[in-house]
């Protein structure tokens, strides 16, 4: 035979499942956030690297091209 839940073990069994999507959710957050800081930092990383590269091989055209892309990531934080 069935156990019957009251009203009042119903409602809390339904927040404690609503709390454990909640925190998932929260976690994918989280998790994203991580990983686009993350690949951010890396971006702005291998800009830098090939604008010194540009520098050193005195290639005018890479510069511009690459120091437009390093200051469109900057002011897009």
């Amino acid at each position: 035979m069935k156990e019957k839940k009251s009203y009042t073990e119903l409602m809390k069994s339904r927040n404690t499942q609503k709390t454990k999507e909640f925190d998932v959710t929260m976690t994918d957050i989280y998790i994203q956030m991580v990983l686009d800081e993350s690949l951010y930092n890396r971006r702005l990383a291998m800009l830098t690297d090939q604008i010194n590269k540009a520098l050193d091989e005195k290639d005018k055209d890479a510069f511009l091209t690459l120091s437009k892309e390093y200051a469109a990531l900057k002011q897009s934080e």
